[in-house]
């Protein structure tokens, strides 16, 4: 009698050429121990190697989604939360999915990797795009950017989850572990990718490669790092079909990303003259951000865009300019402090007063102060501002520079970026103001540019309400009518429709009101007055009152 759990003899029996060994696992079966061309220690470094690769290109992804969704709407905080919650939700999504692909884990692995590397590379450009071609059409088309970042957000979550239990499986098919070592190996490694992917998302790829090109490496780098592991260990996992589909998808993915890269450029100039118009003279990106010069030359006015918003719109500039200078200069003005400005304009209209001795500009971006001295048409703009003796120019954050300074003045100037902008709320908070009372001396005043008035007036009386929670006396006004070239607001370089119709300024000083205006002294063209009476009252037409302080742990700008 035969032993039914003992299998017979093949003695004798000839077995067809190229038919599997008895008892052996069809081809793509991954029930048994992998077949490695490599000790399985050897194994185990490689697929731990790729976990690390993998990880780091994921985070990049992230990190890049949130950058350029941050620099296409200014609010970094709503961007980044929104990246983050929906990558993390399709994660666990993408890793319930990749359960039915277990049983084809390397051929499963291989086609995630090529898909995110494709997804993941592309994110950037098509943002880009998006925002360039149709940031400008209104209507449904005006969300658009916002909804591409959720459906990027989704996808690359998706198959982000998908790697972590393929990559379980093909761990464990080199050599049989308990669970929980199996797990602490490939989340250590996960980990520490991240780190370095974080890392060397903001100090390595982008001041290097830039979000286009940064991007489209990474993808280059999973694909190579996903194909490599699969059909350098695991080939015999795979069919000849499928061996021959994966190599043949890494190929054209990688041709895809190459050329994207060899074409970035030419993309980028014709995005970027799709935003600014054909008429683009100087276009770099910083340490802070992108700055781009449009028109200076050839009666074409100038136009200053940072982070691709206006910032200085050269055809009515000047009336921006003196509304926000020349009110907090009637009085003493011997000693003057301008936070920002790094254009030059506003300290242009400082020295335009007798009697100042000194302007001190604290501007956090050295490559803005750079143009304002060298780029022709600037300079010409602001008059050569900043090579006056009387002026000192230092680089770095206004809030540090105030709390590090013993230094007091009689005007402090404060023209910085729109209040709406997510880092430049601590510049806009109670506590900001406060270091700005104590450089301020008796008798001193504020002004501060705060952004539209009419388009955004809760926001407008934020500031109004955070400088006297500061323990300063204010008098807002405003300056409508922008003529066809919109300076210092938040609103994007498309939509022209959309971006603000006027300027709002908060004048403020220790212990009276802020003067009204002197009739006996000479008006500059743009300004009927210190704080003209008409500008007060449409200002104090759209007061929203009851409204608290914005702080730096309790920011209050969204709106």
């Amino acid at each position: 009698m035969i032993d039914p759990h003992v299998p017979s003899s093949t003695r004798g029996v000839t077995r067809a050429r190229g038919a599997p060994e008895p008892g052996a696992p069809p081809p793509g079966d991954q029930g048994g121990p992998a077949r490695l061309p490599v000790r399985p220690g050897t194994g185990r470094f490689f697929v731990l190697a790729c976990v690390f690769v993998c990880a780091a290109c994921g985070l990049v992804y992230e990190l890049e989604l949130v950058a350029l969704a941050s620099y296409l709407t200014g609010d970094s905080v709503t961007q980044a939360s929104v990246v983050l919650s929906v990558m993390v939700f399709a994660m666990g999504i993408g890793s319930l999915a990749a359960k039915r692909l277990r049983c084809r884990a390397a051929a499963g692995f291989g086609a995630v990797e090529a898909a995110l590397a494709l997804v993941g590379g592309y994110s950037a450009m098509a943002l880009y795009a998006m925002f360039a071609w149709t940031g400008d059409r209104g209507g449904a088309w005006a969300s658009g950017s916002h909804c591409l970042v959720v459906v990027f957000s989704l996808a690359i979550g998706l198959l982000i989850g998908a790697e972590v239990p393929l990559l379980m499986e093909l761990i464990q098919r080199i050599r049989r572990q308990d669970a929980g070592g199996a797990v602490a190996d490939l989340f250590a490694a996960d980990y520490v990718g991240a780190l370095v992917g974080g890392l060397a998302f903001p100090f390595l790829l982008l001041p290097l490669c830039g979000q286009l090109t940064g991007a489209l490496l990474t993808g280059a780098v999973n694909v190579i790092a996903g194909g490599a592991l699969v059909l350098g260990l695991f080939r015999q996992d795979l069919t000849r079909r499928a061996c021959c589909l994966l190599l043949a998808a890494d190929l054209v993915v990688l041709a895809l990303l190459a050329t994207a890269a060899v074409l970035a450029d030419d993309f980028e100039r014709a995005a970027r003259n799709a935003v600014y118009g054909g008429d683009v003279r100087v276009a770099l990106r910083t340490g802070v951000q992108e700055v781009v010069l449009t028109g200076g030359t050839r009666g074409h006015p100038l136009g200053l865009y940072l982070d691709g918003r206006l910032r200085v719109g050269g055809r009515d500039e000047h009336r921006f300019h003196e509304a926000l200078v020349h009110p907090a200069l009637h009085g003493p003005r011997a000693r003057v402090l301008v936070l920002g400005g790094g254009d030059g304009l506003a300290t242009r209209e400082v020295l335009r007063h007798p009697g100042v001795r000194r302007v001190d500009v604290v501007e956090l971006d050295a490559g803005v102060v750079r143009l304002a001295r060298r780029d022709p048409a600037l300079s010409a703009l602001n008059r050569h501002a900043f090579d006056d003796p009387r002026v000192h120019v230092t680089v770095g954050d206004a809030f540090d520079w105030l709390r590090r300074t013993r230094a007091t003045y009689d005007v402090v100037i404060s023209d910085l970026p729109d209040p709406g902008i997510t880092p430049s709320t601590k510049l806009y908070s109670q506590e900001f103001y406060g270091l700005v009372r104590h450089a301020l001396q008796p008798g001193g005043r504020l002004v501060v540019h705060a952004g539209p008035v009419r388009s955004r007036p809760r926001t407008f009386w934020t500031v109004d309400a955070t400088v006297r929670a500061a323990g300063l006396r204010t008098a807002p006004y405003r300056v409508g009518g922008h003529g066809s070239g919109l300076a210092a607001g938040l609103g994007r370089t498309s939509g022209a429709s959309r971006a603000p119709r006027d300027w709002g300024f908060v004048l403020a000083s220790l212990t009276r009101p802020p003067p009204r205006g002197d009739p006996g002294e000479p008006r500059p063209p743009g300004v009927t007055g210190a704080v003209p009476a008409a500008e007060a009252r449409a200002a104090a037409a759209t007061r929203v009152t009851g409204l608290p302080p914005s702080t730096l742990v309790h920011p209050r700008y969204a709106d």
